[in-house]
């Protein structure tokens, strides 16, 4: 089975007696209550899923990271994975001292071995992240509302929230020993924001002709106004899966994660996960992570020449379409139809369709998934 990404998969659980420990040594601790975000971030590092981090960046693997995408020890990454505090709060920290991280209900979550504090240019990391100033962008937006001071160290998780998708949570370890499981060598990830059209069972199906098995692995967690809420996609997708796809060839397990918007950095980030988890390719579609018009339709893939030494695959995927002519999901290498005979996969004319109580055309999605969103009374995020 492939590596996890440095080598390594990063497990820093803490059970047993050890948890007992943590959770009576927590009491003297001083604490910092984290958002959700930050929470999905402590259990991602914790479970694997970030592998190789052990906790929240130092100063120089965060300037590695801004300036070459790469940790001080020249390992890719590409996002950074930051605690972020306000002035205040990290004066009543110590160096080299323990901190008790805790969800917003107080529950304790890990404890945080305080390494550094170090401050940074929200103005520099937006750009070079997100190459854009634009405040309409939803990663330049939150970037600006980041508090001043960065806090970097290992972590180790005392226990994680309860999630509402539990029969749909798996971490990287047991991802893994499933693939093993299932006799899977290869396995294709596909990363999703939205529900399911016929045009995302058309790659996803393209892909697994070529490999043993397939990970639909949607993010849970924050996104933008007007995205589909994660029950509609999670519930539209195990519709989809029962349906369409044959037993024992596809799963689905979450991602507990902020979208960031980020584009091309984001595309490599999101190859690096599915790594973990085991996969040993990865679908990058048109302008796979972006909103609006921020990034060329096709900068996702062209990163990717600069990451030579991932070792999980992308495949990419150009434009598709439904073609009336050839009486299939095609793309534009395939097909000699002009735009007349071509029914565009569009996320705004699907979601007008179903908002407006209309099952859209069996061309662009299934009747069975489209039912499923339109039984939701508000599938979008408001």
């Amino acid at each position: 089975m492939i590596a996890a990404h440095g080598g390594k998969l990063v497990e820093r659980v803490l059970a047993g007696d050890k948890k007992a420990e943590a959770l009576e040594q927590a009491k003297s601790l001083p604490s910092l209550r984290l958002d959700e975000d930050s929470v999905s971030d402590v259990e991602n590092i914790a479970t694997g899923v970030y592998s190789p981090l052990e906790g929240f960046l130092g100063r120089n693997d965060f300037r590695g990271v801004l300036d070459h995408m790469r940790l001080g020890n020249d390992v890719a990454w590409t996002v950074p994975i930051v605690l972020d505090v306000g002035e205040a709060e990290a004066a009543g920290f110590r160096e080299g001292r323990d901190i008790l991280l805790a969800c917003e209900s107080g529950q304790p979550l890990a404890l945080f071995h305080l390494e550094e504090k170090y401050t940074f240019n929200r103005e520099e990391m937006a750009e070079k992240v997100y190459r854009t100033l634009d405040a309409a962008h939803p990663g330049v937006a939150r970037t600006r509302q980041m508090k001043p001071v960065l806090l970097g160290g290992q972590l180790d998780l005392i226990q994680a929230p309860v999630t509402p998708f539990a029969k749909w949570h798996l971490s990287p370890k047991e991802t893994r020993i499933l693939f093993r499981e299932k006799g899977w060598k290869t396995v294709v990830g596909f990363q999703t924001r939205n529900t399911p059209h016929v045009g995302h069972e058309y790659v996803q199906k393209t892909a697994l002709t070529f490999t043993d098995g397939l990970f639909i692995n949607p993010v849970i967690g924050r996104k933008k106004k007007g995205d589909y809420k994660d029950e509609v996609i999670l519930t539209s997708y195990a519709e989809l899966i029962k349906n369409y796809y044959l037993k024992g060839r596809a799963v689905m397990a979450i991602l507990k994660m902020e979208m960031r918007y980020a584009g091309p950095r984001e595309a490599v980030h999101h190859a690096i996960l599915r790594k973990n988890f085991g996969c040993t390719h990865i679908i990058i579609g048109r302008d796979h992570a972006g909103v609006g018009t921020y990034y060329h339709p096709y900068a996702a893939q062209d990163i990717f020449e600069e990451f030579p030494d991932l070792q999980i695959i992308p495949l990419f995927f150009r434009s598709f379409y439904f073609c009336k002519k050839c009486n299939s999901v095609v793309n534009e290498k395939i097909c000699p139809h002009g735009a007349a005979d071509q029914i565009q996969f569009s996320g705004t004319k699907i979601r007008d369709m179903l908002v407006k109580g209309e099952i859209p055309p069996v061309e662009m999605m299934r009747p069975e998934v489209a039912r499923i969103i339109m039984d939701f009374q508000q599938p979008f995020n408001d």
